[in-house]
């Protein structure tokens, strides 16, 4: 079964859940342990990848480790073409709608397309949209971020991303973002378009998660917990409250 269609067929059961793991922020062995971690919790997939230090070395030692101690699909995240790593099942082969820059809009797409058909990634069509602060993942991105009180801007990168052939949308208040993207624009955007809509960014507590999921979100991504001491009673709590 592709990455994608295991993903739409979790969703047939409600929203799920996605770890985000950073490769820069640890060393590859605990990455594998927050993974092993995460599974037993009910993550339904790893994701990797972060804004800043990412390498081909320590991405492929990551993948490696979680690839060993879960059970889920990985899907790399990039931050550019600059690392892909075979050890992962599939990629967000993504666009950064709001950017002002053409690097991150098509450019780096165009460098990565070759890497990802030689070495066999799984591509997993996407629209990438930040939303107001944004974090260091808008600034290093040069995004024009989406005021957290129009919703209806959102909606509209987001139904452009569909109408371009994009099969999910996700909309990112940056990691380490002080609130999640407003349940507004979540379910502006939900009922805007047809394809799974992904959500992240200032995610830090099951209230939060539940808002989210409950405003329209398939996929709630967390990523910044787990960087965290004592992340595994938070990160249960988030992963009940989704799948509640």
């Amino acid at each position: 079964m592709s990455v994608e269609d295991y993903v739409l067929q979790k969703l047939k059961n409600g929203a799920i859940h996605m770890t985000l793991i950073d490769p820069a922020s640890q060393e590859p062995a605990q990455a594998g342990k927050i993974a092993k971690d995460a599974c037993s919790l009910g993550t339904d997939a790893i994701m990797i990848g972060g804004s800043t230090g990412v390498t081909q070395e320590n991405l492929d030692q990551t993948a490696l480790e979680i690839k060993k101690n879960s059970n889920v699909p990985s899907i790399y995240f990039p931050s550019g073409a600059s690392a892909m790593s075979p050890h992962c099942d599939a990629i967000y082969f993504m666009s950064m709608l709001n950017s002002r820059s053409l690097e991150w809009v098509i450019r780096e797409q165009v460098a990565g397309a070759p890497v990802v058909k030689k070495i066999g990634l799984e591509p997993l069509s996407m629209g990438y949209i930040i939303v107001e602060p944004g974090m260091k993942v808008g600034e290093v991105g040069q995004a024009d971020v989406i005021p957290r009180d129009n919703p209806q801007l959102a909606a509209a990168y987001a139904m452009a991303g569909e109408l371009l052939g994009m099969r999910s949308i996700y909309l990112e208040a940056g990691s380490g973002a002080p609130a999640p993207v407003p349940s507004a624009m979540i379910a502006q955007v939900k009922k805007s378009i047809a394809v799974p809509l992904i959500v992240g960014g200032g995610i830090r507590d099951a209230e939060a998660a539940r808002a989210v999921k409950d405003a329209g979100a398939d996929v709630i991504v967390t990523g910044t917990i787990v960087e965290e001491n004592g992340y595994l009673s938070r990160l249960e709590s988030i992963i009940k409250a989704i799948k509640e």
